[in-house]
């Protein structure tokens, strides 16, 4: 099965073409960043906007450097959610109207399903079950995955999710927008020990995550330093460090606590490579597998949200007359496709 994917559930704008034979025929992403520089984060609005200007000459590129025409598709997914509600609109309307303009299935699917399937656009080796870590600007959760749509999260953050935490303390230190990446690229700069942060919830049994107090931690050691310029790297070294160590903590745990073979690690912050290293590391010292996305599939991408569309169209899943985007939606709410229920 040949089909579309559109991914707008907030600041990048992904489109692709999955064939179910072929692999991943074509892709593009076109990311909003330098839109939203200029305000520290993304505004809804300009995203929505953005959305709208983008998305047509994308599928028009995008299928045509997949080699076929619009009418050779035989379905469209697209992201229903979680993300921004304006955004998620752009995409769900355009999706449901292009595809009964062609007379085929479309289909809306979870944003967080397609960064936990992300890995198989690559590899034809990873097999459920699997616990996944899904981190991201949005989530910070475990998940246990049994089957396509069969799924069980074993803990999460109570609070800030991992992205928003770095993006916040991105902000304290001045780095500007996106956060992520920046304060990583900082921290390699840094110098380990100058400053110790707390790895929170590691003292206590549980799979649960909390980052607003680190974020807070981060907050008053700048208030305390007088010079800020020159302990800026260090500080992004503590705060880095900090966070994958908590990380590794609670996947030891996970992995013991579970006996699954095999980690995967998807969503934004997995394009973090000290993270990689670390939780390769891990998994190396365990005897367990540890599975990454490429990076071009760790952050939002359209690939990802083609292959689950194909995974679940294949399976006889469809949209029905109406439909809705969720900017909340719990993974768990999922089920299998109808064929495979």
């Amino acid at each position: 099965m040949r089909v579309l994917g559109l991914e707008t559930s907030c600041d990048e704008t992904g489109v692709a073409v999955y064939d179910g034979t072929h692999g991943l025929l074509a892709e593009r992403v076109y990311s909003q960043v330098a839109a939203h520089a200029a305000y520290g984060g993304v505004v809804p609005e300009i995203a929505s906007r953005d959305h709208v200007r983008k998305l047509v000459p994308l599928v028009e590129e995008t299928v045509a450097a997949a080699g076929i025409r619009l009418d050779e598709l035989e379905g469209i997914a697209y992201t229903a959610g979680p993300g921004l509600a304006g955004a998620l609109l752009v995409g769900a309307g355009f999706a449901r109207a292009l595809a009964w303009s062609l007379g085929i299935p479309a289909l809306g699917v979870h944003h967080m399903e397609g960064h936990l399937l992300a890995p198989m656009l690559e590899t034809t080796t990873l097999e459920m079950p699997f616990l996944a870590l899904l981190v991201s600007g949005g989530h910070t959760q475990f998940v246990q995955a049994e089957a396509l749509g069969r799924y069980t999260v074993l803990g999460e953050s109570l609070d800030d999710a991992a992205g928003e935490a770095f993006d916040k303390v991105a902000k304290m230190l001045d780095l500007g927008y996106p956060g992520g990446p920046r304060v990583e690229a900082l921290a390699r700069e840094g110098r380990p020990g100058r400053y110790r942060l707390p790895r929170p919830m590691t003292d206590r049994p549980g799979l649960d995550f909390s980052f607003s107090g680190l974020k807070t931690h981060v907050m008053t050691t700048i208030a305390g330093i007088d010079d800020i310029a020159a302990a800026r790297a260090d500080l992004a070294r503590a705060f880095s460090d900090a966070v994958v160590d908590t990380f590794v903590i609670k996947c030891r745990r996970a992995l013991v606590q579970t006996g699954l073979p095999r980690l995967v690690v998807a969503g934004g912050v997995s394009a973090n490579q000290a993270l990689r290293e670390a939780l390769s590391g891990l998994g190396a010292e365990l005897g367990r597998e540890v599975v990454f996305p490429a990076l071009r599939y760790a952050t939002d991408n359209g690939a990802m949200i083609a292959y689950v569309g194909h995974c679940r169209l294949s399976g006889g899943e469809r949209d029905g007359a109406g439909f809705q985007v969720r900017p909340r939606w719990p993974l768990t709410e999922l089920a299998p496709p109808v064929a495979s229920a």
